[in-house]
């Protein structure tokens, strides 16, 4: 005859107890914040990536800007000029 405490065990061995439920919780959480971390490592990646070619292009225009300024204002000769933009490139 099962008494209180066996009657919602199987084969009485505890798989459902307190212990057996709170492991199988703990083993969906990790594999929940696995799955997680994967898909943000993942695209943070793509995301980064996407960024730099961005700002290489924008720190280039930003040079080329900067020289022009500087023979504008006479501080460097025409093929300084045509160098540093060539040499950006």
């Amino acid at each position: 005859m099962m008494g209180f405490g066996q009657s919602w065990r199987i084969g009485g061995y505890g798989m459902h107890s307190f212990g057996g439920i709170f492991m199988m919780i703990l083993f969906w959480i990790f594999i929940i914040m696995g799955i997680v971390y994967l898909v943000k490592n993942f695209t943070n990646n793509n995301a980064n990536n996407n960024n730099s070619n961005n700002c290489n292009t924008g720190q280039r225009d930003n040079a080329v800007n900067i020289a022009r300024e500087r023979y504008a204002r006479g501080e460097i000769s025409k093929e300084e000029l045509t160098e540093i933009i060539n040499n950006l490139k």
